[in-house]
């Protein structure tokens, strides 16, 4: 995959996770800084989601712990434990959010 494939690839992950927050009833903020989303809630926790381009892949780091996706099969799965994208964050976004959340982003 070129880089340009994958920057848009990865702005359109970014895209669909914002627009999936935004339709939640949490108190949180995003912020974003090109390949950088950060998830800011109340409490002032974040969670940091950032494609890095060198690897083409998508990485993702909160309290909870750090995770790297590949995409694989259309959509973006952890290198070590094989878990989708969405499950990761829903389950961070929840825990972080102080109610269950379940987000389809990729």
């Amino acid at each position: 995959m070129s880089e340009h494939d994958f920057l848009g690839r990865c702005e359109a992950v970014l895209d669909r996770i914002e627009t999936a927050l935004d339709e939640l009833e949490l108190d949180l903020d995003c912020e974003r800084s090109g390949h950088v989303l950060e998830i800011v809630f109340d409490d002032d926790s974040r969670i940091v989601i950032n494609g890095q381009v060198p690897m083409r892949e998508i990485w993702l780091a909160s309290p909870a712990g750090a995770h790297h996706f590949r995409e694989q099969d259309e959509g973006w799965v952890d290198t070590r434990s094989g878990e989708r994208l969405s499950l990761v964050l829903s389950r961070a976004v929840s825990r972080q959010g102080g109610r269950a959340v379940e987000l389809a982003v990729g």
